[in-house]
């Protein structure tokens, strides 16, 4: 395995998606460790602050097929996954693919669509495939969802629940600029979008050898039981009610892993776990009522178990 590959991967990257959005560089990090492990990625914010911009660059960059969904109250999971029509000029039943059957998809403002229609999008990033009217079809791959989601408190959204929370590899917030960086961003964007002209960078190859080869990535025995004290912690923490499941441990095993690769290590340091802890860990936890805006708790309280739980000086 070459560390080198993993290097230029996330380089090429950076530098296309960096034609479009300003800084943000940490941030499209755990974008990238996501899409190595064949996760999917949850963005919070409020509106206009880049999220579909940065859905469109990344697709563009990585060469995939692309399709945008809005979902609204009224979306049908039909409107998802696809239809089987009739031909009259045939006389033949013909499936018309719905946007699932792309390979990048952006799921914009999904908790203004009602669960049922959320299940459907939810359904296909853990198993891979779709099933109309009994047929299963395969989707593409890669096949990576980025999905955005205004806060809870603003009013017609459906909250997602914990469970399907659950299946997101990771949870970021983008956040405001800096004060320098929109200056940037007014100075890129104020004669065309320079979305327009971006051009792919990245190979099928690259793909498929990044997400085939991050599991080599060495992890220690160490390392496998820092992550566990971590995991172990939430479960035990006297404000969470559900702590995290056996998911969240494998995905920041991996994760970890991925991001010991784009930084050019063939094993994981304690420092990628702290990395990796708060986007994997912090939307998989249930607290207990009454503990205030469910966001700002949740991530206090996982660096609260970062600082408190024992780190292991050594990979081995």
């Amino acid at each position: 395995m070459e560390v080198s590959k993993f290097q230029e991967f996330r380089e090429k990257i950076h530098s296309n998606v960096g034609k479009v959005i300003v800084g943000k560089q940490d941030k499209i990090d755990k974008v990238i460790v996501a899409f190595i492990c064949s996760g999917h990625v949850l963005l919070e914010d409020a509106p206009g602050l880049g999220k579909t911009k940065l859905a469109k660059s990344l697709s563009k960059t990585l060469n995939c097929s692309f399709k945008r969904i809005q979902f609204t109250p009224d979306l049908l999971p039909s409107d998802l996954t696809g239809i089987y029509f009739y031909n009259q000029k045939t006389m033949e039943f013909e499936f018309k693919e719905g946007p699932l059957l792309s390979q990048f998809v952006l799921a914009d403002e999904i908790n203004r669509a009602t669960p049922r229609t959320q299940s459907a999008l939810l359904e296909c990033m853990e198993e891979r495939q779709v099933t109309v009217e009994g047929n299963t079809i395969k989707l593409k791959k890669p096949f990576f969802v980025l999905a955005t989601q205004n806060p809870v408190e603003q009013f017609g959204t459906f909250p997602l629940p914990e469970a399907q929370l659950d299946r997101f590899f990771i949870k970021l917030s983008l956040g405001y600029p800096e004060y320098a960086e929109e200056k940037s961003i007014l100075d890129r964007f104020i004669q065309k979008d320079p979305l327009e002209d971006l051009e792919p960078s990245i190979t099928i190859e690259e793909i498929q050898y990044v997400q085939e080869n991050y599991v080599n990535i060495e992890v220690s025995e160490g390392i496998k039981s820092y992550i566990l004290d971590l995991v172990t912690a939430t479960r035990k923490h006297k404000d969470i009610e559900l702590g995290a499941s056996p998911r969240a441990s494998l995905s920041l095993m991996k994760g970890s892993q991925a991001l010991a690769a784009i930084k050019g290590r063939d094993y994981v340091l304690p420092e990628d776990i702290k990395e990796m802890a708060i986007p994997v860990l912090s939307h998989r936890i249930i607290l207990k009522s009454g503990l205030g805006s469910f966001e700002d708790k949740a991530i206090s309280i996982i660096e609260e178990i970062l600082n408190t739980v024992h780190t292991p000086l050594e990979k081995i």
